[in-house]
């Protein structure tokens, strides 16, 4: 079936987004023999029991308590170990005071103060007081002490709001890393670079991480041969668990034939999965991740239909037929339409056979509320460019957080998760500071990269647009305020981790990874729109290419 089957041309915003890149590469999956998969989940085991043992061990001595929990984590395998960890963080916790008193060195207070703030513990950065120069500036201790100068940095990213002193700390260990680093050696140059110009550890994505930190952790020669292994095995288990899943994915994909009856929107299965990994990769949120993903997929449709396709009489339809959420609109909707409203609406009564299973039928009426904001946005962005209108920032914001989708992803992300409770999903809803942080850093992340593509076609403006013309100013001036507001919002989802929190923590995980996908994929360009090498490079590394384990 042609998209359009008219004698009267119609006038369209059409986007051009380039086809899939990947082909029929994901579609089959052929696991490792029965006996493979038994003995490497045998070693598994007794990789995991030695760490528990010497994890316990490492009670008494405190450095050496941080230095393993830190490597855990950093090695992607903390998941395993949550229970141990969280013993390990009290203890650790318990003793902060008195070793933070009385230790004057910047790589151990920042290696602690990094790893308590993780896990929510409410340590007062007034530790760092002591490293402040006469003018009441952070001063680095020892220049020399580059691997210090980084711990600093990377726990810097833990920062909340009102903490001067680390205000400061960012930038001049920034300062001081950049003009350090053309004089390094590998494998701190290579550490350092990573931390500059790709990601810190708090806003990094924790499976790349993972499999960079397997790469450094290897050279040091203080390294945990024992760890470092059940890191790698760990690690090539669960990418098989995720292949065998994006295969699946893939096949309903296929059967939407996005490529054919919807060749104007972005045929993206393999980067949507990626982006949902990066929400929750763990195996037990194997239904969550499924849920998401199939939603987002079907939401990325939704988008390019309202933002660069659909006419607004054709637009206004198809939101009427979301808010009745029945089969009896398919008939009311354009043909192009019926396949994606028919895939969506019979996904949610998969969904909602599954959770009544569980008794927790209450939650697919979230799921559908999420669904109708964001469509309820896109339409009014499509009568703003319908009407030529152009709004003021604040307006532009309003309408623009509930259309980046985060809201009502967090939402959809909650569905297969255990821990979610009426309550959280109210939470979500309510909007709170926490939430309407990560909208923050989507919807402007987004804009700052997107902007100009967007302006090559019939598009409503932009928050960078809106601000330039409302406050007579240049591009680069708003842009380097948004990018100060972006600042302020990660400081905001530091603080929904300090405890006692609004809700279970795993939850916030879901809000704090939102926030994460964005600065990885949209941070230094709009990766999820324009395939190019860097997403490419993301996919070998969690998705095509296992870690060799020897």
């Amino acid at each position: 079936m042609e998209l359009e089957n008219q004698s009267v041309v119609v006038s369209r915003p059409l986007a051009k987004f380039h086809p899939d890149v990947w082909g029929t590469r994901f579609l089959s999956f052929i696991p490792k023999s029965d006996e493979k998969i038994r003995a490497d989940e045998q070693l598994l085991e007794e990789l995991k029991l030695e760490t528990k043992r010497e994890l316990k061990e490492t009670s008494s001595d405190y450095m050496r308590q941080v230095r393993m929990v830190d490597a855990i984590q950093r090695l992607g395998i903390e998941y395993q170990f949550e229970e141990e960890v969280d013993q390990a963080m009290e203890s650790i916790f318990e003793k902060c005071h008195d070793f933070h008193k009385e230790n004057n060195d910047l790589y151990s207070i920042s290696l602690s103060f990094r790893l308590l703030r993780q896990h929510g513990y409410r340590v007062s950065s007034e530790i760092f007081d002591k490293f402040k120069d006469a003018k009441g500036d952070f001063k680095i201790p020892n220049p020399t002490d580059v691997v210090a100068v980084l711990e600093f940095y990377e726990a810097t990213y833990l920062r909340i709001r009102g903490e001067d002193v680390l205000d400061h700390g960012f930038l001049s260990s920034k300062k001081y890393l950049e003009s350090i680093l053309p004089s390094l050696t590998d494998p701190l140059a290579d550490q350092v670079h990573h931390a500059l110009k790709h990601y810190s550890n708090r806003r990094g994505l924790p499976r790349l991480e993972a499999r960079y930190y397997m790469s450094i952790y290897g050279q040091h020669a203080s390294h945990h041969p024992g760890l470092l292994r059940l890191a790698k095995l760990d690690f090539n288990l669960l990418q098989s668990l995720h292949k065998e899943e994006l295969s699946e994915l893939c096949r309903w994909w296929r059967d939407l034939e996005v490529s054919t009856k919807l060749s104007y929107a972005r045929d993206r299965m393999v980067e949507t999965y990626f982006w949902i990994m990066g929400i929750f990769f763990e195996p037990k949120y194997g239904f969550a991740r499924k849920i998401l993903t199939k939603v987002q997929a079907i939401t990325s449709i939704l988008d390019d239909t309202y933002d660069a396709y659909g006419t607004l009489e054709e637009l206004e339809i198809l939101t009427e037929a979301i808010e009745r959420w029945s089969f009896s609109c398919l008939d009311q909707l354009p043909d192009y339409m019926k396949n994606f409203y028919k895939a969506l609406l019979e996904f949610f009564e998969e969904i909602e056979e599954e959770l009544t299973k569980q008794g927790k039928s209450y939650r697919i009426s979230y799921g559908k509320e999420a669904v109708r904001i964001l469509c309820r946005a896109y339409c009014a962005e499509a009568k703003w460019r319908e009407e030529k209108y152009r709004p003021t920032t604040e307006e532009y914001m309003r309408i623009a957080t509930k259309s980046c989708g985060y809201r009502s992803l967090i939402v959809i992300s909650f569905l297969g998760m255990n821990v979610a409770t009426k309550e959280a999903f109210e939470w979500v809803l309510a909007e709170p500071d926490m939430v309407k942080a990560t909208l923050v850093v989507c919807r402007l992340t987004d804009d700052i990269v997107g902007h100009e593509f967007e302006g090559m076609r019939d598009h409503i403006p932009s928050s960078v647009e809106c601000y330039m013309k409302e406050h007579n100013v240049s591009k680069q001036v708003a842009i380097d305020g948004f990018n100060n507001q972006i600042e302020e919002a990660w400081k905001v989802l530091n603080e929904g981790f300090l405890k006692p929190t609004a809700i279970p923590v795993p939850l916030l995980y879901r809000i704090l990874n939102h926030a994460r996908i964005i600065e990885v994929i949209y941070s230094k360009g709009d990766w999820y729109t324009n395939v190019g090498p860097e997403m490419k490079s993301f996919v070998h590394q969690l998705l095509i290419d296992p870690i060799p384990e020897n």
